[in-house]
């Protein structure tokens, strides 16, 4: 039972690692090859894992060798653009100019229902409002609405908002985080006197306190406290 154990522990370290070393693209945004590989290495370290008298070493030798080829097709398509085009292939054009190009449907084995459902999970209920719409490599749907669909931006109002930096947490779970407070520039009577403003008398009693850019702290009492977000 130990020997089990152990061989299913280093079988899941080790195919976390590889899996970990080969990027952090999330399952739906990996490459045929790349699933490919994942597949085929998650089938690799159950063989171990259920037969103990097969080899350790096997599995192991197995999964790094899969390893070794993915990150080799990584930067052969990085470097050749050709390389890429045969590994990745090249996204393909669904819509253009509001009209569905039916041949590429066709070549794609797509159906138009499957089509206008991704649309309209893209808030896009209309074929006329697409400017294009892109079929990945990945497999997913790029969407460019008209430009009298896309939404209003700064940019396009002619209006400078004030720069933003990420929030600083300066209390997780009832402790102040001191390397975080004095990367804000605060002390912590400072702090303590924040708190009191917002009616808040100890740093234990706050669950996350975050102070944005512009100076704001946003404070969450623990569950029980009398109230919530501030």
């Amino acid at each position: 039972m130990l020997v089990v154990a152990v061989r299913t522990l280093i079988l899941y370290l080790l195919a976390v690692t590889v899996i970990r070393v080969m990027g952090k693209r999330q399952i739906g945004e990996l490459q045929p090859h790349e699933l490919v590989i994942t597949v085929i290495i998650a089938e690799l370290v159950t063989i171990p894992m259920e037969d103990t008298g097969a080899p350790l070493l096997y599995g192991v030798v197995a999964v790094l060798v899969l390893l070794a080829a993915q990150i080799a097709m990584a930067l052969l398509a990085l470097h050749s653009e050709r390389a890429r085009t045969i590994i990745c292939g090249t996204p393909s054009i669904l819509i253009k100019d509001g009209r569905i190009l039916e041949q590429e449907l066709r070549r794609l084995r797509i159906n138009v229902n499957d089509l206008l459902e991704q649309l309209r999970t893209k808030n896009f209920p209309n074929v006329a409002d697409v400017a294009f719409a892109i079929l990945e490599t990945n497999g997913k749907l790029t969407v460019i609405p008209r430009p009298e669909q896309k939404p209003l931006t700064h940019k396009s109002m002619q209006i400078i908002p004030p720069a933003e930096d990420l929030p600083v947490t300066l209390i997780q779970d009832g402790k102040v985080l001191r390397n975080n407070l004095r990367t804000a520039g605060l002390e912590l009577s400072q702090l303590e006197d924040m708190l009191r403003q917002k009616g808040i008398e100890a740093p234990e009693r706050v669950f996350l306190a975050q102070l944005d850019s512009q100076g704001q702290l946003w404070v969450q009492e623990k569950a029980g406290a009398a109230g919530a977000g501030r």
